[in-house]
């Protein structure tokens, strides 16, 4: 396998790497198109979000928890088969010694992208729950929202 670098910081193995599909079996491997769109996210939403954060030394790096998923390991997830996730065009990130609301409204202020979803944040702990982003080439939403305990509200809300 040769190690495939998508923006100055990202990996494409960082997208692909997935427990539960080493665990199931399934190979998780982007096509062309989908590295196209990772890089896409990379370049416009990840990369940026990640180089503010490091050079206000707040954190050293980010971590990408999911990035792409092939529709089988999509499913074994319990996810709709039109998540972009399978579409390359999807992470869920986060970043050690930044609060994930604090990321998530630089993000909203500052770049264009097409979901931004605060998931399961409990507004006490900094590092709980994780940052949904997503990013397409054209017509992205600017969607926000706020998911916790199965409810699902419009915008960014920390507690």
């Amino acid at each position: 396998m040769i190690a495939t670098k998508i923006s100055p910081n990202f990996w494409l193995s960082e997208f692909e790497k997935s427990s539960t599909a080493v665990r199931y079996g399934i190979d998780n491997l982007a096509t062309t198109e989908v590295k196209e769109k990772l890089e896409l996210l990379c370049l416009r939403v990840l990369q940026p979000t990640r180089d503010y954060f490091v050079e206000k030394r707040m954190a050293r790096g980010m971590t990408i928890n999911s990035g792409f998923r092939c529709v089988e390991l999509n499913r074994n997830l319990g996810s709709s088969d039109n998540s972009q996730h399978v579409l390359g065009e999807a992470a869920d990130v986060e970043m050690r010694g930044v609060d994930n609301y604090v990321l998530a409204t630089w993000i909203s202020e500052n770049l264009e992208f097409d979901q931004l979803i605060l998931e399961f944040y409990d507004g006490v702990d900094p590092s709980s729950g994780w940052v949904h982003v997503s990013y397409k080439e054209n017509n992205n939403r600017g969607q926000c929202l706020t998911i916790n305990k199965g409810t699902v509200k419009r915008g960014l809300i920390k507690g």
